[in-house]
């Protein structure tokens, strides 16, 4: 069976050690994803020095270059976010800009170095608007060469107004717990496949293997 890692970036506004809701489902991802054989480690993103940017490396400092060797390292790549005016938390949205640079990152055989990655999302809030934040997160992934799977995401979200949060619910809701864990059966099952049989490569007439991009 071929070895599969997966790698959870925790994209809460919180640095460490404040507890995040983000971070208990990211990890619980991580643990169902260890029932399917499958090894992983969490990032918490605003605990390094991520710059705002396009590109894979900022310089002076940037601590995406660490992150994205990891990124590279893994087959599967699960974004954890919390829900802010129903929108993805503004580090995931810094950490999407930062994979756009792969657009123009290829193999010898041109193909992006994220095909063949599969991509998953968790997210957590206390107000309506996971659909379309885990809308709005497989659409960029997808669009940078990641495959999203069959059920590929996770999320917890509290009653509106109120003050109860993910790592304080108790009892964790079944409904989470089911998700959870079909995302991390459907995510393994893909990325083995994925990796058994790779996406081929642009054809000889020079097909596009991404989005055309217009400078900023």
């Amino acid at each position: 069976m071929t070895a599969i890692r997966a790698l959870v970036l925790n994209c809460t506004l919180k640095r460490s050690p404040a507890p995040s809701s983000s971070e208990v489902l990211g990890r619980e991802v991580l643990d169902a994803f260890a029932d399917q054989g499958v090894d992983g480690e969490l990032i918490r993103v605003v605990d390094h020095d991520v710059r705002f940017g396009v590109s894979t490396d900022e310089g002076d400092g940037d601590g995406w270059p660490a992150i994205r060797a990891r990124l590279l390292a893994a087959q599967i790549l699960v974004i954890a976010t919390p829900i802010w005016l129903g929108q993805p938390s503004s580090v995931t949205k810094m950490v999407l800009e930062r994979l756009d640079a792969e657009l123009s990152e290829t193999d010898a055989q041109g193909r992006l170095l994220t095909y063949g990655k599969v991509g998953g999302v968790a997210v957590v809030g206390n107000e309506d608007g996971a659909h379309h934040t885990i809308a709005e997160v497989q659409q960029a992934l997808n669009e940078v060469g990641f495959t999203c799977p069959a059920a590929g995401a996770t999320y917890w979200v509290g009653e509106a107004l109120h003050k109860v949060d993910y790592l304080d619910a108790r009892p964790k809701p079944d409904t989470t717990g089911r998700t959870t864990r079909a995302l991390a059966l459907n995510s393994a099952h893909l990325a083995r496949l994925l990796a058994e049989q790779p996406y081929p490569p642009p054809d000889a007439r020079g097909a596009a293997v991404g989005p055309s991009r217009e400078p900023a």
